[in-house]
């Protein structure tokens, strides 16, 4: 029999999970991921656990000039969406829809369904999460800094049908990704030993 041989570990790579940290969109900025690079992101994205192989999601890429039309197209419905709202509060979230997409590149994640598949909903669904934190991360293994965010452009059917997600799909999320204006700080971290547990077999 033969031995297996380890593969050697990636110190690059452990320090890039390490250290890597979101930026909030407004904080980023030019440049960030041209065509090619784009399309290397989402090959990325897709290599995550999926059982089945079922690919229970989908993308949808905003840059360039996209990027005003649809945030004009959120603000306006935001505004006809909360006619109730006080207007001031109202038009500060309406502007705030405008400016939703300020790094030079944005991507949708959507958890599509899958008919007639016998793999749970849940698992589905993790997976499309798996695929917004392979983003996150190789958009950091690229050089540049992002976000994954949701929020109502991700959630009231107004917004998605101006996204285009379909019926029965969800956004697990919005990313946000360019090059972070200030170099961010980092925040506390959970206390990883408060969290974990080791398990033994219940003593008799």
């Amino acid at each position: 029999m033969t031995t297996p041989t380890r593969r050697p570990p990636i110190p690059e790579a452990l320090a890039l999970l390490e250290t890597r940290r979101s930026v909030a969109a407004a904080g980023l900025q030019a440049p960030g991921p041209d065509a090619d690079q784009t399309r290397r992101l989402l090959a990325i994205a897709a290599r995550v656990p999926d059982h089945a192989m079922l690919a229970p999601w989908r993308f949808i890429v905003i840059a360039g000039a996209a990027r005003g039309e649809i945030g004009a197209r959120l603000s306006q419905a935001y505004r006809e969406t909360n006619a109730h709202m006080p207007e001031e509060k109202r038009e500060k979230f309406a502007a705030i829809m405008g400016r939703l997409f300020p790094a030079p590149l944005a991507v949708v994640v959507v958890s599509r369904p899958v008919e007639g598949s016998a793999i749970p909903a849940f698992e589905r669904e993790l997976s499309a999460g798996a695929v917004c934190m392979n983003l996150l991360t190789g958009a950091a293994a690229m050089g540049f800094d992002g976000i994954w965010v949701t929020g109502w452009a991700a959630t009231h059917k107004a917004a998605l049908a101006i996204l285009g997600v379909g019926e029965g799909e969800r956004v697990a999320g919005i990313l946000h990704i360019g090059t972070a204006k200030d170099a961010p700080a980092d925040r506390p971290r959970p206390d990883v030993a408060a969290l974990t547990t080791h398990w033994s077999p219940p003593q008799p």
